[in-house]
């Protein structure tokens, strides 16, 4: 609790609230390109995953066939994450307004950072794969087009919640494709958190340092389907400040309760790209 005449109950308020909306306008890149449910209670949640139904004909006046749907259950498993740190008195927190911003976005980064990182590791458990090949533009254009292909034969929906979570190398791959670098066939558009995306070949793309193996030989990008995924949220970023007289200083702790999960590998294609290649010429 803070002394007298220290940071004062709107203070604090503010600070919160200005956390919040850090992190819901920069924090997380990919929270919005999945399945998401809140409010939920106790140390897990279950997702529903439906499979395919089958249309049938029937005879006059006969039983309407039944689709016998596949119904199964998958357990979405929700974590604690803390984002602290300490600020002297004399920082002046609560008059200084540039130093209570820098805090407040290190804090909002550090927990969108922990969000997609769950959102990373449940898209890193899909089982199908495609390797992007480097020896020209060509050939790289064409091992994304499989990677699209593959993921459309298994008829997931093109119906614009389509994403693609690359590194900034692999966007410098798609660059060398003319299709996706000229204005004449896509133009950027601007997505949640000030994100700015290219929507080619039906595909949100997402430019993003969290993949898995960032910068090296053995980097994966990602294709999925907004259902394919599960996020979960038991308690949304929140923050606290505490005075510590022995340390004539706050404590300011940012936290959540949240976790991902990977509810149909089908809508999942895995991208590992060698992202040590140089760029072609020509």
């Amino acid at each position: 609790m803070a002394g007298p005449g220290d940071i004062t109950i709107a203070d604090t308020k503010r600070y919160e609230r200005d956390v919040k909306e850090a992190y819901q306008r920069m924090g997380s890149k990919l929270r919005g390109t999945i399945r998401t449910v809140t409010g939920v209670i106790g140390a897990d949640t279950t997702f529903q995953k439906v499979g395919k139904g089958t249309a049938d004909t029937k005879a006059r006046h006969g039983l309407v066939p039944v689709m016998n749907l596949d119904w199964s259950n998958v357990t979405c498993t929700l974590t604690d994450r803390y984002a602290g740190d300490w600020t002297d008195k004399l920082d002046a927190l609560r008059t200084n307004v540039s130093e209570r911003e820098v805090i407040v976005n290190a804090g909002a980064y550090a927990l969108g950072r922990a969000t997609d990182a769950d959102i990373i590791t449940a898209l890193a458990t899909a089982s199908t794969s495609v390797t992007m090949t480097t020896t020209s533009s060509v050939t790289f254009r064409n091992s994304v087009i499989s990677a699209i292909g593959t993921l459309r034969a298994a008829d997931v929906p093109d119906d614009g919640n389509i994403f693609g979570a690359v590194s900034w190398t692999f966007w410098q791959w798609l660059l060398t494709v003319p299709q996706f670098a000229s204005t004449d066939y896509v133009q950027g558009q601007p997505y949640a958190n000030g994100s700015m995306v290219k929507n080619w070949l039906g595909v949100n793309w997402i430019p993003f340092t969290g993949v898995t193996s960032v910068g090296t030989a053995s980097e994966v990008g990602y294709l999925y389907h907004k259902t394919a995924l599960g996020h979960a949220i038991g308690a949304e970023q929140s923050s606290d400040i505490t005075w510590h007289g022995d340390r004539a200083a706050w404590f300011i702790n940012n936290m959540m309760r949240m976790g991902a999960c990977l509810i149909d590998s089908t809508g999942v294609v895995k991208m590992p790209l060698d992202a040590t290649v140089t760029l072609p010429t020509s």
